[in-house]
């Protein structure tokens, strides 16, 4: 199951969940500021954008959540989940001892069954993103889980007997012909055996996460996607009770008083559930600190990044360019202030349009651009993305209880990924489709490493999507005569940028504070996480940006921090990763294209590093970092210089 993003529950991977079912598979997403809101909030009402009745079709899935198939083939793969146990318990003990043929057959087995077990899982989560309102389908989505949790519970002996197992024995499996297609899983699947706990205990953990930490974080959804925020209205129009994505749309307004109006409903909602939003924040980090005692994790991180395959030091290599690139961040911002004019650049600022609204883009309109730009590059790519249109893979209307924001979710290989977006005709949703069609294509293509190893780590995740946008984004900029509409393109772009590499570090380092003074403290106040978040914030922005007291709420409803700890910092990792690849494929052309398939097309089938070595690229060196960050710097430079023509052109016409 393909998840980035928001968790539908530790079906896999964090805090050694991973070694409880088998699956690496997680859920892409992109959303307002990368993570700057949650995929649990209610869209805007139906039929409000050009992408009106633009809904996906599940049905290559399931018919319906009454479907008599799910319940036949969760009983199917209950059966084949106890007969998996019967036949492999005590392989790795038994005499004479196991070959690599049979070690093959075995993983395939178990990857048939976590396929089977997780399609009606990822179906009901479907559904419920569809429409986080319905009962039915939050009914459908718990029992979904229990009975996961139950069909797990018959092969959790595998995971644990092979990290068990003599280290000679598994390195002759591994290196055995017979393996050669799961070598990598078997590999990584060991390096959690410092990790593990009993087989009993393990069953235990899983079977109460269904009541303990993922029904925190359905809670957290839920709360959320029943909010509304009341923006008041400027002069004579009426107050007006939004949805957080149609609240937060509004950040993007040219009118400064209607940001504003935004921005304090925003904040005061935020502070109508910020006792509630606490106590579960509190309670999923304090789980996170018993689990990392548990399984003997040496420092919250840990986890993370042994789930992303990177080291600590790599990770501590690229968040430290980061910081010490920050004043990047402010050069920008000042820049910002000059072009609208503002003697105090505010936070509900940051996203306004420099010269007016730009154009708006309809959903045809937007398809035809991402489908072109993905066509100029590879035709292959432009054949997959054709599909996802042509197909409804896509559900990108507007409509109320529908999650907001952005995600693609994949599956069973035999099948293929969905996209779920909220169009809004903005110039901004092309960058957004381009995205997630980037998670698509990616998914699509490395189906063929099979359901255990088609994954990436969330490190290579955003390889496709953020390579899909810089496509587009260059052809969106090529198509525009008029100087100022390109340097609002620019700008967005340069915002974009800013949000997906220093903003995630930004919020690696609010998390690394609130989870070392939970561990330290004990439960901690609203204010205190308040105060983290803005610390945060301030040393990013400098002085460029004003931050107002109001903004010290805002991280309560970051679903990352709930769903997924540590999640963000891959996001910085990627964007600088796709910026140095993309330079490269300006500087080879067309031979890049090959390699960049091979490199999509492998998912997770060798570790980040090996991977994007194949490249030319060295992950391991600092000055890879610093690489991606010259690149954005050479944007802002882009911008100014844009910018001082425009100013230049004005006064010698205003002569």
């Amino acid at each position: 199951m393909t998840w980035r993003g928001v968790r539908p529950g530790r079906l896999t991977g964090e805090e050694g969940s991973f070694i409880l079912v088998g699956s690496t598979k997680k859920f892409h997403s992109h959303q307002f500021e990368r993570q700057g809101y949650t995929l649990s909030k209610s869209s805007t009402s139906s039929g409000s954008s050009s992408a009106a009745g633009i809904r996906w079709n599940l049905g290559d899935y399931y018919t319906s959540e009454k479907d008599p198939a799910i319940d036949k083939d969760l009983k199917e793969v209950l059966a084949r989940a106890q007969a998996f146990e019967r036949k492999y318990r005590g392989f790795f003990a038994r005499k004479p001892a196991p070959t690599g043929r049979g070690l093959a057959k075995l993983v395939q087995e178990y990857e048939e069954i976590l396929a089977a077990r997780d399609r009606p899982y990822i179906y009901a989560h479907l559904l419920f993103a569809g429409d986080t309102q319905n009962p039915a389908y939050g009914r459908l989505l718990q029992q979904m889980q229990q009975r996961s949790t139950e069909i797990s519970r018959h092969l959790i002996f595998f995971s644990l007997e092979w990290c068990a197992a003599d280290d000679k024995l598994a390195a002759k499996l591994i290196a055995d012909k017979a393996c050669a297609r799961y070598r990598h899983y078997l590999k990584s699947a060991r390096r959690y055996k410092p990790h593990v706990l009993s087989e009993p205990e393990e069953k235990i953990i899983d079977e109460l996460e269904n009541t303990g930490s993922r029904a925190f974080m359905r809670l957290f959804d839920e709360l959320q996607g029943a909010a509304r925020f009341l923006v008041k209205g400027k002069g004579k129009e009426k107050d007006r009770e939004l949805s957080e994505q149609e609240a937060l749309s509004l950040l993007y307004d040219p009118d400064r008083e209607v940001r504003k109006a935004a921005a304090e409903g925003l904040t005061a909602g935020f502070r109508t559930m910020l006792k509630p939003l606490t106590f579960i924040f509190n309670t999923l980090v304090q789980n996170h600190s018993t689990m990392d005692r548990l399984r003997n994790y040496p420092e919250p991180m840990a986890s993370r990044n042994l789930s992303n395959e990177i080291d600590r030091k790599t990770v501590e290599a690229l968040l430290g360019t980061c910081d010490e690139n920050n004043p990047l961040v402010a050069r920008y911002y000042r820049l910002k202030k000059k072009l609208l004019g503002l003697k105090t650049l505010y936070d509900y600022d940051r996203y306004a349009p420099i010269s007016g609204d730009l154009p708006r883009c309809t959903w045809k309109e937007a398809r035809a651009i991402v489908s072109a730009s993905y066509h100029t590059f590879s035709p292959v790519l432009g054949k997959i993305v054709d599909e996802f249109f042509q197909k409804d893979w896509i559900d990108a209307e507007l409509r109320p209880g529908k999650r907001g924001g952005a995600f693609c979710c994949g599956g069973p290989t035999e099948l293929h990924p969905y996209i779920l977006m909220n169009y809004t005709d903005k110039m901004r949703d092309v960058s957004t489709l381009a995205h997630e069609l980037g998670h698509g294509v990616h998914g699509y293509l490395a189906r063929k490493q099979g359901y255990l190893q088609a994954d990436t780590p969330l490190t290579l995740a955003e390889t496709a999507s953020v390579f899909g946008e810089m496509l587009t984004f260059h052809r969106l900029l090529e198509t525009q005569k008029d100087p100022k509409v390109k340097l609002a393109l620019l700008c967005t772009k340069i915002e974009d940028v800013f949000a997906t590499v220093f903003r995630q570090a930004c919020m690696t380092r609010f998390e690394q504070k609130v989870h070392a003074a939970r561990r330290k403290e004990g439960e901690l106040t609203p204010e205190a996480i308040s105060k983290f978040w803005m610390d945060s914030n301030k040393a990013m922005f400098g002085d460029s940006v004003h931050l107002t007291d109001g903004y010290a709420s805002w991280w309560s409803y970051i679903g990352h921090f709930i769903h997924t700890p540590f999640y963000c910092y891959a996001y910085s990792f990627g964007e600088l990763l796709v910026l140095s690849l993309y330079a490269l494929y300006r500087h080879e052309g067309k031979i890049f294209v090959p390699k960049y398939l091979d490199l999509l097309a492998a998912g997770g089938s060798e570790s980040p590093e090996a991977l994007v070595r194949k490249m030319g690229l060295d992950i391991s060196q600092p000055s890879f970092w610093k690489k991606g960050v010259d690149l954005i710097a050479e944007m802002v430079q882009e911008a100014e210089d844009l910018a001082a023509k425009i100013a230049a052109t004005a006064k010698a016409r205003g002569r």
